[in-house]
């Protein structure tokens, strides 16, 4: 059957964008976003700025995407304003330097902020599929994030078709919309594994202003490999949960894990894998990567609930290859659902973050770097940190070869208070905070995280403070980071 739908090339798609819109993009990582048309709305930024005339539009998207997206439109200067997460280097150098506005925002909180009209119309949702249907029902590809949403109250919808993605993804996803208040009722989702929406998403056909085919991979990328320092963090996290469950702190039957992204997330959770005390898991998580890929297949892994397939090309092949196998062990969700802290909350989820800075009170810093320039985003880790059953942050004791410690006095910029924070995990050891105040806490981080390069330092901070419920010195509290800036080594720190 021939589509009712008009066949546009991504250059005619992104002629019908226009200065100052909004546009909703599909994408949660590289995985499953929109790559011809916003690559081609770049290359029209470039020839309307060549021409001394403007262009820039909002972009809002799941959470971060890939060069085709993000990259494309940052170097072509056409980001007027972008929310809610991001990791590309051209657009983190044009954030930091003033030329984009960005608001960081929990990711759980996107879609119904869009909904509620809190960030303006949206007048594009572009979004990737891998079929649509006559009637206006869109399957989508490797990820759901805030689709489901853009493409509810956008205006019109532009659509690539990617042949890289099979049809036979029908059942991968799980998409769901809760109510909004005063209306919303409880979110149904009691196990890892429950299934409460629709296969895919439905919206109105005559909203569709075009369809663009594509054949492009997503540009997911290797993570840096797992190093002596990520597979110590990774045995310590192990053990401590074994730990855990041998004093009856979890249930023997194990609780739904959640796991950030990266060389350390995936450490822990190859040692979790490896681990003879803990059993066969579930996860229920934002982003699915190729460790947990490799876990599915040993089933160690039992069922994995996802907002994003972030896996390599070989990877994602190989689940392609065996579609049969992985349908009923990957889902994939909104993020406002899979990031929910009311299902969080309600179905004991551990969390597994990394830190970019802690200090010794238990307060954790995941987005700034010393206090000034953004990094990514906090993503969904608060969603997640503010709700777990057990709240676990990672991180290296240093960073550049020693010149950085990441844990100091106080964090320069906090996105996880001590409140949310219960346990916090490097190569050299665990510190855990429950039960301990903000004394008992410093001790623990000191004597078990610290590296023992800068644990002198931190003692001699420790004690500059007689009084006080949280002894900080404001004279001395960023004296690491002074050190670091003046001298370019925190171990050079005078009090």
């Amino acid at each position: 059957m021939n589509s009712p739908f008009p066949i546009l090339t991504a250059q005619e798609a992104a002629a019908l964008v226009q200065h100052n819109q909004t546009i909703g993009f599909s994408g949660f990582t590289p995985a499953g976003a929109a790559k011809v048309i916003p690559t081609a709305i770049a290359e029209k930024a470039i020839a309307e700025h060549a021409a001394e005339r403007e262009f820039k539009i909002g972009v809002i998207t799941g959470a971060s995407t890939g060069p085709s997206l993000d990259g494309a439109l940052a170097k072509a200067d056409a980001i007027k304003f972008r929310t809610p997460y991001q990791s590309d280097k051209d657009l983190r150098a044009s954030i930091n330097a003033g030329k984009t506005h960005f608001f960081d925002m929990h990711l759980s909180l996107l879609p119904q902020y869009v909904r509620y009209g809190f960030l303006g119309d949206v007048d594009w949702a572009i979004v990737e599929a891998a079929d649509v249907s006559v009637d206006g029902k869109i399957l989508l590809t490797t990820s759901v994030g805030a689709a489901p949403t853009f493409l509810s109250k956008a205006k019109k919808i532009l659509v690539e078709v990617n042949a890289r993605h099979p049809k036979a993804l029908l059942g991968f996803h799980d998409i769901y919309e809760p109510e909004s208040p005063p209306h919303r009722r409880p979110i149904p989702i009691c196990n890892a594994d429950d299934r409460i929406g629709t296969q895919r998403v439905w919206v109105d056909p005559k909203k569709i202003a075009g369809i663009v085919h594509s054949n492009r991979p997503d540009e997911v990328k290797d993570f840096s490999p797992v190093t002596d320092v990520t597979t110590k963090i990774g045995l310590n996290v192990a053990e401590f949960l074994a730990g855990e469950i041998r004093n009856g702190h979890i249930p023997k039957s194990f609780l739904p894990i959640q796991s950030g992204v990266g060389n350390v997330a995936n450490a822990v959770l190859g040692a979790m894998g490896d681990h003879p005390e803990i059993p066969r898991f579930q996860m229920y998580s934002e982003v699915i990567q190729d460790s947990v890929i490799e876990l599915v297949k040993q089933d160690r892994c039992g069922f994995v609930s996802g907002v994003s397939l972030t896996v390599t090309d070989p990877v994602l092949q190989s689940i392609y290859d065996n579609l049969d196998y992985f349908r009923g062990r990957l889902l994939l969700r909104p993020q406002e659902i899979a990031n929910n802290p009311e299902i969080v909350r309600r179905i004991g989820i551990v969390s597994i973050n990394t830190a970019l800075e802690a200090d010794i009170f238990g307060n954790i810093n995941s987005t700034h770097v010393l206090g000034q320039k953004m990094m990514n985003g906090i993503g969904g880790s608060g969603d997640f940190t503010r709700n777990a059953y057990i709240s676990i942050f990672t991180c290296p004791s240093t960073a550049k070869d020693g010149s950085i410690s990441a844990i100091v006095p106080m964090c320069s910029h906090m996105d996880h208070s001590e409140h949310s924070v219960q346990v916090l995990v490097t190569e050299h050891g665990v510190a855990d905070f429950r039960g301990k105040d903000p004394r008992e806490r410093a001790t623990a981080v000191i004597e078990n995280c610290v590296d023992p390069s800068y644990r002198d330092l931190l003692w001699t901070y420790f004690r500059l403070t007689e009084n006080g419920h949280t002894p900080q010195s404001f004279r001395s509290a960023f004296a690491f980071h002074e050190a670091f800036l003046e001298t370019g080594d925190m171990r050079n720190t005078k009090f």
